[in-house]
């Protein structure tokens, strides 16, 4: 096995182009622990199973490219997952019938788990149906005495073990709730009576499969309560973000050398891509220390373009239905100096201030998960040539407010 470069946190080999060649099946993924383990065990290691001797010797840096390569086959095994599996599809089922109530659904998660939530709430409202995505700290200490009046929440956590999200299971015990996570040996999931699983496998560094997987979950738990067909629009999303993973991170050094010096790099998105801006904020923060931040389109015109100048670089993603704004706001922020990474399904020339990235089209509101690949290739490049911040995490720690 000379060609295997690492093996992966889901128990994926990669060779040296972290191509995935197949399955390591006498591992798959980590030794899981058994039921009669107690819950404090079973819940140390990340996603409850126990780490591959080889990925503990890994750096961060490491860690993150073989969880960014690994999103293709995780978010494919998901597509396919939710499509064929008999037990999902009931699951799914059940938790419409929960939402067939008046009432707004509300998506309630933090972090990356929230940012997953926002094109599931979007898609929602264009589909006429109430929805919203709210920070699930803020909802705990002051949203609970209006929570009888939503029809449905959906509850994401990665880990499971988010204390607020914890607490608020315990909490609305009562109420109709459903839950996303990645973890099947967390507290959560054994609260939750209807849950959906993330099946992103481990993961070590920054949010990257767990992100990509749960958007993906959420529109189609959303997709599901519209009444929406999803399936097909999911494969091809699967087939866009497989086959532009390696074309944008062929071109990390030249995003990271674009942004060398820049006081600050501000990501605007609208709609599902407000998720992904938040997301690429966080990715690039916690991994390179680079402040980053995210912005609507409209809430970066009312106040922060206003000291646009040299210093500063954007990363708009000009897409879906308000890609024309994007537009108009990159050749603003250009007009003042700025420098700007346009992330659209257009070709466009690139300037001395203007750095086009073209990502294949998909349909509207799953660009929340195709345009998330310029800030992973970004933060790649940054953290390849300064260092990276962030080390491997193999186990939770304490889950405190």
């Amino acid at each position: 096995m000379k060609e295997v470069l690492a093996i992966s946190p889901s128990g994926l080999i990669l060779n040296k182009d972290y191509k995935v060649i197949r399955e390591y099946r006498s591992f798959a993924g980590g030794r899981k622990l058994k039921m009669t383990e107690s819950n404090q065990l079973r819940s140390r290691w990340i996603g409850g199973v126990e780490p591959h001797k080889e990925l503990l010797t890994a750096n961060g840096t490491q860690i993150l490219e073989i969880e960014c390569r690994e999103q293709p086959a995780r978010l494919l095994a998901l597509v396919n997952s939710y499509r064929k599996d008999s037990n999902l599809q009931a699951e799914l089922r059940e938790i419409v019938r929960l939402a067939h109530r008046p009432g707004p659904v509300l998506f309630l998660g933090m972090g990356a788990s929230l940012c997953s939530s926002i094109p599931g709430s979007a898609l929602l409202q264009t589909f006429e149906r109430l929805s919203f995505s709210i920070d699930a700290g803020e909802w705990l200490h002051y949203g609970r005495r209006v929570w009888d009046e939503a029809a449905l929440s959906i509850l994401l956590t990665t880990s499971g073990e988010s204390a607020e999200l914890v607490e608020l299971f315990r909490d609305g015990k009562n109420r109709r709730m459903a839950l996303i996570c990645n973890n099947l040996a967390s507290t959560c999931w054994d609260l939750a009576t209807n849950r959906l699983p993330i099946l992103a496998g481990p993961e070590y560094g920054n949010a990257t499969k767990t992100y990509s997987n749960a958007t993906a979950a959420a529109i189609i738990l959303a997709s599901e309560i519209a009444g929406h067909a999803w399936q097909e629009e999911a494969l091809r999303v699967a087939d866009v973000f497989a086959t532009n993973l390696d074309p944008v991170f062929s071109r990390r050094e030249e995003l990271e050398q674009f942004c060398s010096g820049a006081a600050n790099i501000e990501i605007i998105g609208r709609g599902a891509g407000y998720g992904a801006a938040i997301m690429s904020a966080l990715c690039i923060r916690e991994m390179s220390g680079q402040r980053a931040a995210p912005h609507t389109g409209a809430g970066f015109r009312h106040g922060p373009n206003l000291d646009v100048d040299s210093s500063h670089v954007g990363v708009i993603l000009a897409l879906g239905r308000t890609a024309g704004l994007g537009l108009k706001l990159a050749e603003e922020c250009n007009r003042r100096g700025g420098k700007v990474i346009l992330v659209s399904a257009d070709e466009h020339t690139a300037t001395s201030k203007l750095l086009p990235v073209r990502l294949d089209p998909v349909p509207e509101l799953w660009e929340a998960l195709t345009s998330i690949l310029v800030a992973q290739a970004l933060t790649l490049g940054i953290v390849e040539k300064h260092g990276c911040r962030l080390p491997p995490r193999f186990q939770y720690g304490v889950m405190e407010q």
